[in-house]
């Protein structure tokens, strides 16, 4: 199973932030949206960063109050693991793990094409494995 059957069944859309907004303004579009991570983008769709809230929380850790004012930019993670459709959903898991972050955008022809969540690989997973039951028990069950 790849990155492309996550994609088409949650959707393509990312919600992301220009590097030159605040960390307040990314803070209160996490919170609008219910989310914890913002993809840092221009007006191309490249990927220029990602910004969680964890990257929040230190900057205010670090800086107080004031950071909160400071350009998104300046707290992002700028080294961002990426994946494409093509790419195996348990290559991404292992990608999550090993570099312990929870969020990997998907990119196709250096443009953002989606983003994949520990939750929608963890949510795959479970569904594979269920999946996988159903068919022992039905196997044994025409035995």
């Amino acid at each position: 199973m790849t990155v492309a059957r996550i994609l088409s069944q949650k959707g393509r859309t990312v919600v992301t932030v220009q590097p030159h907004r605040t960390l307040a303004e990314a803070a209160a579009l996490l919170t609008e949206k219910g989310i914890g991570a913002l993809v840092v983008s221009d007006a191309g769709q490249s990927v220029l960063g990602i910004l969680s809230e964890r990257d929040i929380i230190r900057a205010v850790v670090r800086g107080g109050g004031a950071a909160l004012e400071a350009p998104v930019s300046r707290h992002m993670t700028a080294k961002v693991v990426c994946c494409s459709r093509a790419t195996a959903i348990d290559e991404v898991m292992e990608l999550m793990t090993d570099g312990r972050f929870r969020h990997v955008p998907v990119v196709e022809d250096g443009r953002l094409a989606g983003l994949v969540s520990i939750g929608d690989v963890v949510k795959h997973r479970i569904e594979a494995v269920e999946a996988e039951h159903r068919a022992l028990r039905e196997y044994i069950a025409t035995a």
